[in-house]
């Protein structure tokens, strides 16, 4: 039998769930690593998400958000307002299953202020989050029609998975564009986790039950919990035996995604089961679970880029497993989509200049590893001064990109997630969750910011 390599999944970072940084805006959170003597109770917070769901608050809310959008007031931009925490709050996010709430030094969710836009912003962010989840899909054909892998970083053994998922179109959930906005330009994108993106808890249902708690009489750019399930549905005639198994790594913010995830497609009608990665096995005929039974789709919080460098990974062509999300996202979730995205549309103005080659004398810029995460090994380039992260990325190559402009809050600089449920052609946008920290420098210290439509 063949497994993750144990001695191996400890030295990657922690947090597989894609929360990587950028220069131009705080978008990194602490997540303490939950050893499996801890995974015990992690695994009791699913029973919280389906209690959470009952809530009919919770179940009519897409309707609630567009059926108000039109009170918002005109002329108001963007707002980070001071709030007043709930009494318990800790005890009220740990009940919507949020464990990893506080960091060494500060909370990692902070409800002390939210950020408040218009219907007019809202909008804005959705209609351009649709259109860049098309353009990155059309962005994914010209890798694969010109063969930009060798490029982008990927290795010869994983273009085969990505050709292959490409055409047979298999199901995709989710993915979370991580945008700089200020509500007085069009927003940025700093990059796309569409392969492993975390964070998903504190937007979809954590954030939700803040504002029904402190303000009741407002809105949310939030029906990612609803759109989820919705999918899971439509997905079922497409999954064998109407069955998903979910794997993550042995972190508590890793597993907490897998579990939340698992829930919504249990709500949904599907049947699952949860294990950890290192449970993934290869019997020399399938991919098999912790019981030794075949594994027919499978929901795994793993890096793709990780995946085909296992042992077993010479055997994800040939194996019949349905992945989740699919081999093609690694296109997406790497940072050489930022200058071939550049390439086909140059000035959009969602779009930030990128490239391959390091930009000209005099210009200031950004330098990301192809497959960096958690801001490791960026360096910015400002004012002919550089600041670098330290880290075990950039082997693969890099990538340069403009810096966003920045415009601070009451000295605190957001990035805004975006999340996209599903590829439905101008209907994917679903929400946002904002992180924020109180430098243009990316930091394991942001924090996760509620907001409101007002």
């Amino acid at each position: 039998m063949i497994y993750v390599r144990r001695e191996e999944i400890g030295e990657y970072h922690a947090d597989a769930g894609g929360r990587d940084g950028d220069f131009g805006a705080g978008s990194t959170a602490p997540s303490g690593t939950a050893r499996a003597s801890e995974l015990c109770l992690l695994r009791n917070t699913r029973g919280r998400f389906r209690e959470s769901s009952k809530d009919p608050k919770l179940r009519n809310r897409a309707r609630r958000i567009r059926a108000h959008r039109s009170v918002a007031s005109r002329g108001r931009l963007m707002q980070r307002i001071a709030s007043t925490p709930r009494a318990d709050w800790q005890k009220k996010v740990e009940a919507a299953g949020l464990t990893w709430h506080t960091g060494e030094h500060h909370p990692y969710w902070n409800e002390s202020a939210f950020y408040q836009f218009t219907a007019q912003e809202v909008d804005l962010l959705a209609s351009a989050t649709n259109e860049m989840e098309e353009m990155t899909r059309k962005a994914a054909q010209h890798v694969i029609d010109n063969r930009l892998y060798s490029k982008m970083g990927i290795p010869a053994i994983a273009v085969p998975l990505i050709e292959r998922s490409w055409e047979a179109e298999p199901p995709s959930l989710y993915g979370r564009f991580d945008l700089m906005y200020d509500g007085c330009h069009p927003p940025k994108l700093l990059e796309y986790n569409a392969d492993t993106p975390t964070s998903l808890l504190e937007a979809a249902v954590v954030q939700w039950y803040w504002l029904q708690d402190a303000h009741p009489a407002s809105d949310q750019f939030n029906s990612i919990h609803e759109r989820l399930i919705a999918l899971w549905k439509e997905l079922t005639p497409h999954i064998p035996g109407s069955r998903v198994d979910f794997c993550s790594m042995d972190d508590a913010e890793d597993w907490t995604t897998a579990a939340y995830l698992e829930d919504t497609a249990q709500q949904a009608g599907l049947a699952s089961s949860l294990f950890l990665m290192e449970q993934l096995g290869w019997d020399g005929a399938q991919f098999v679970g912790p019981d030794d039974q075949p594994l027919t789709t499978v929901f795994k919080l793993y890096p793709w880029e990780w995946m085909v460098q296992e042992e077993f990974g010479k055997y994800l062509t040939v194996a019949n497993t349905l992945w989740l999300e699919p081999p093609w996202k690694m296109l997406l979730s790497n940072k050489g989509i930022l200058p071939v995205l550049w390439e086909l549309y140059p000035g959009h103005p969602y779009l930030l200049a990128a490239s391959f080659e390091p930009p000209a004398a005099g210009a200031d810029w950004v330098r990301k590893p192809l497959l960096g995460r958690e801001g490791g090994n960026i360096t910015l380039h400002r004012s002919g001064r550089e600041m670098e992260t330290g880290g075990d990325y950039g082997k693969e190559g890099f990538v340069y990109q403009d810096v966003a402009p920045l415009k601070s809050f009451e000295g605190m600089y957001p990035v805004i997630g975006s999340w996209v449920i599903g590829h439905e052609e101008g209907n994917s946008a679903a929400g946002i969750g904002i992180r924020e920290s109180d430098t243009p420098i990316t930091t394991n210290l942001s924090r996760f910011v509620p907001h409101l439509c007002g």
